[in-house]
């Protein structure tokens, strides 16, 4: 899982603080770190311990590239 700025190696709450966009995005996959206290994890095994399929992962990767694409 790439992507874009390095964000994948960013604990998820430095990524909500500056990219709050990502949350509704992780929201609509069921990825409910968004809310956590702790906020440690990487946002890269944010994605990949759901759970998901590899298809629902692209489409998370992809969405989240797109919308820093747009953003930045």
């Amino acid at each position: 899982m790439e992507f874009k700025n390095g964000l994948g190696e960013t604990a998820i709450q430095d990524v909500m603080a500056k990219y709050p966009q990502i949350g509704e995005i992780l929201n609509r996959y069921e990825i409910g770190c968004v809310t956590c206290k702790v906020g440690i994890c990487l946002l890269k095994d944010v994605v990949s311990i759901h759970g998901l399929s590899p298809e629902q992962e692209k489409a998370v990767e992809q969405e989240i590239n797109q919308y820093l694409d747009s953003n930045n």
